[in-house]
């Protein structure tokens, strides 16, 4: 290829114009016919058209390849020079004649043997090669360039163009650019975009201490070094000039710096200023280039006397009283936030309205007999931010030059706001910032004590199903749901009242019934209102809703606690009987609390005075009502109320922690009824027993069951335990280690009620258990309600593809066994098939199956 085969380069046939001659005679000639003639004009005009484009065309190439003021060569895949321009003869200082046609080593003899591989892969990515090389003179000198290199196709044959770029004037910028850094006085740092540091000149070095180490950069550790600014501030990196610099972009005035060095236990103070650096074309600077010198004994001499004031907070003034010119030293302006103060009236309209007449009156006294000023004022820096004053002064009446007051400005705002913090601590709960028991018990009491208060109201606050997201996702998610309620309440009373935090999960609130007797009930439903949107705690939403009790003043207590008292029986009123909502106290709940009370104190008694007995359900093959096994359920008789299932008194041991007991009396009583019944001859009855998670913590179930069936001479089959779905929740190495101690004993283990809580299904497949019980709560709705149809399915699916048991409890109708069993569950138990049974009667029942 030549530069003949170009786009642009190439010139039209030498014999173009002979042709078009004969074409304009041969289109003149008669005896040809006249369509003939017309097409060989038209051929000509073609011809002539096509070669003068062509000529435009090279003309308009040259032109732009020659307007480059950069040399351009155009070579060919073998390195050839095909073409070059004329700031290209200009800086190789040879004729075009000399160069083109020849390997590019003319223009760079130091070029390796193989250097166009580099540049066609490049090129072959679509990428532009760039490369630092030194060009050689028609004289033999070299000069440094950085050369493009691009691609492009011609003819089916890959051409290159390669623009050289003339580095020498960049190269002396360069020298004499490090000549200057290296004699400057100055300190010089050049840091990065990231504030590292590039480039460090000779001052640097010896102001900065490292002078005798090879680099700065090796030797300098950020760690090494505390800095503050001119008043001692600590200062972090971002308030430094250059990193100022490097975040905004724009130079910063001379600043001074101190520098602590701890290995030297040194303190050098500098005057630090900063320019930015931008790359070509960016909006934000790529470095920073900052000067500094040391100051340290300019600093020293002048700051004494600051640094002494400043330590003790104190600064120094002087009132002309006269010319009414106010005198403020630097510590003492500090202290103002560097307001301006130049008369008496710009001290007095940064304090408090209060304070300004006792200044003033103090400082009329002070200029009329010579006495003294001695206050303690709240005021403002110039910034907004509250500030404490102590101001001191002396008059010196009857001068001659006239009369003025001197004195000192101390900043007491540390002291003054510990002061306060206590104050305010002492009365805060630290979690929800919102008054705890002592401080609303403390402002019921003051309220209740107003001759004129008219009214109060006390609202009990407690969280439903707050001990759940405690359990599932722990402390700090339970702390957080706290918070977020306690922003709730907040938004929902408002200015209306005063609210706190009780304890737990329990909130007060506090309002005046005397305006408006309907306060109370509006509050409670703003409050519940504002629990109707769930709780989010990452992937996970929780229905957390309120139950409210509310007591009123004098009606329902006169005194604080038997105030609180009874909106807590009204709110545990609500709570037990239907969560989420309100409830007024009256005397029948005072009635209904004492009861509470007096049964959790007959509960506590109930298993040494034999008050308990079991029933025992039957657990059937739905299919044709063969009782398979039995529930134990258990059943109070107490003198004083009477029979009572265990959805009456459970919640009571659950709380009291007399489950515990209760639970081991159970498996106890159900172990030696199985026993009885074996040695009636029945065989051996396998008898399901609720266990509480309560006797995970505080007994060791696997020795109690153990000792049970040992005691009584029974196969582990013949015990089957029921967990509620909380120990699904709790990974803990305990849980487990029981569940397969049980397992290794044969007792079979099922989760109850499975799908009423949060079904952690991660850790249903790592537990070692047999089966499920389905809630009666989601049976009660089949086949009618598609909802709980769903659930029934699904439940039905995760027992299926774990290999697990179901048995589904509350059968009450035949369509629901159907429905059931074309679901594939077998057994189940309900009062379709029989309630509770006395043993005997369970066994004539089991006799006859």
């Amino acid at each position: 290829m030549t530069t003949a085969d170009l786009p642009g380069i190439a010139r039209p046939p030498e014999d173009a114009a002979g042709i078009a001659a004969g074409l304009e005679a041969a289109s003149r000639d008669p005896t040809l016919p006249a369509g003939l003639r017309a097409l060989l004009a038209a051929a000509r005009d073609a011809l002539v058209a096509a070669v003068g484009e062509a000529e435009d065309a090279r003309l308009g190439y040259r032109a732009l390849f020659d307007a480059v003021p950069d040399p351009v060569s155009i070579i060919d895949e073998d390195g050839i020079v095909l073409d070059l321009n004329k700031a290209g003869m200009a800086a190789y200082r040879r004729p075009r004649e000399e160069i083109v046609g020849q390997p590019i080593e003319v223009l760079n003899p130091d070029l390796p043997r193989d250097h166009m591989v580099p540049v066609l892969e490049a090129l072959d990515r679509g990428e532009t090669y760039v490369i630092e090389v030194a060009n050689m003179r028609g004289d033999g000198s070299r000069f440094p360039v950085e050369v493009h290199s691009a691609g492009f196709m011609y003819g089916g044959r890959r051409c290159i163009v390669a623009v050289a770029r003339d580095l020498t004037a960049r190269r002396m910028a360069e020298l004499r650019y490090g000549q200057l850094m290296e004699v400057i006085d100055k300190g010089v740092l050049v840091l990065d975009g990231r504030g590292r540091i590039v480039q460090a000149n000779a001052a640097a070095m010896r102001i900065l201490g490292a002078e005798g180490h090879a680099d700065l950069r090796s030797w300098w550790n950020p760690d090494d070094w505390t800095m503050v600014d001119k008043d001692g501030r600590p200062l972090t990196f971002r308030e430094l000039p250059p990193a100022r610099t490097l975040r905004t972009g724009r130079a910063t005035g001379s600043e001074v710096v101190g520098l602590y060095h701890r290995p030297e236990r040194r303190l050098r103070w500098l005057s630090v200023s900063s320019v930015p650096l931008f790359a070509p074309g960016a909006r934000r600077p790529s470095q920073a280039l900052s000067f500094f010198s040391d100051v340290t004994e300019l600093k020293r001499d002048s700051a004494l006397f600051d640094r002494a004031q400043a330590l003790a907070r104190i600064g120094g003034w002087e009132w002309e009283v006269d010319r009414d010119a106010l005198y403020m030293t630097d510590q003492a302006l500090r202290i103002l936030g560097d307001r301006p103060v130049r008369r008496i009236a710009d001290l007095l309209v940064a304090l408090a309205r209060e304070d300004r007449a006792r200044l003033e009156q103090a400082l009329r006294s002070a200029t009329t007999d010579g006495g003294t000023v001695d206050l303690e004022v709240q005021a403002s820096r110039a910034d907004g931010s509250p500030l404490w004053l102590r101001i001191i002064g002396e008059g010196e009446a009857g001068r001659s030059e006239g009369t003025s007051i001197t004195g000192t400005l101390q900043d007491i705002t540390e002291r003054m706001l510990e002061r306060e913090t206590l104050r305010v601590r002492a009365r805060t709960d630290p979690l929800t910032g919102l008054l705890n028991r002592d401080a609303m018990l403390y402002e019921i009491e003051t309220r209740l004590r107003e001759p004129t208060h008219g009214g109060l109201a006390v609202l009990y606050i407690d969280l439903d199903r707050f001990k759940m997201v405690n359990d599932v996702l722990g402390h700090a998610a339970g702390d957080e749901l706290l918070d977020a309620a306690a922003r709730r309440i907040s938004r929902a009373v408002g200015t209306e009242g005063l609210i706190a935090r009780f304890g737990g999960d329990e909130f007060l609130v506090a309002c005046n019934t005397r305006d408006d007797p309907e306060r109370p009930e509006r509050i409670a439903d703003a409050i519940l209102e504002a629990f109707t949107e769930g709780f989010r705690f990452g992937s996970e939403e929780f229905a957390i809703t309120a139950s409210i009790g509310i007591a009123r003043a004098p009606r329902d207590g006169d005194r604080p606690q038997l105030l609180i008292q009874n909106a807590d029986a009204a709110m545990y009123d609500i709570k037990r009987r239907i969560r989420n909502g309100r409830q007024e106290f009256t005397p029948e709940l005072a009635q209904s609390q004492e009861t509470r009370l007096r049964m959790e104190t007959q509960l506590r008694r109930a298993t040494d005075n034999a008050e308990f007995r079991l029933l025992y359900q039957p657990q059937v093959d739905l299919r044709d009502g063969r009782t398979v096994a039995a529930e134990a359920l258990i059943r109070w008789q107490n003198q004083q109320f009477g029979g009572m299932r265990p959805d009456h008194f459970i919640g009571h041991a659950e709380s009291t922690g007399d489950i515990v007991r209760i639970g081991g009396w159970v498996l106890r009583e159900a172990c030696r009824q199985v026993a009885q019944w074996r040695d009636q001859g029945l065989g051996l009855v396998r008898v399901a027993v609720n266990v509480s998670y309560r006797q995970f913590l505080v007994e060791d179930l696997a020795r109690a069951v153990r000792e049970a069936l040992e005691e009584h001479d029974l196969p582990g089959p013949a015990l089957e335990l029921e967990f509620t779905e909380r120990v699904l929740i709790e990974d803990a190495p305990d849980t487990l280690r029981t569940f397969e101690a049980l397992r290794e004993m044969g007792v079979m283990l099922t989760i109850d009620d499975f799908g009423e809580g949060y079904s952690a299904l991660n850790y249903l497949r790592r537990l070692p258990i047999h089966g499920l019980k389905l809630s009666q709560l989601f049976v009660s709705g089949v086949p009618g309600n598609q909802s709980d149809v769903a659930v029934c399915q699904a439940v039905a699916g995760i027992a299926r593809s774990l290999g697990l048991g179901l048995v589904a409890e509350g059968i009450e109708s035949d369509s629901q066994r159907r429905f059931l069993l074309e679901l594939g569950i077998q057994f189940g138990q309900g009062f379709l098939f029989a309630p509770g049974l006395p043993p005997d009667e369970f066994a004539r029942r089991f006799a006859n199956r």
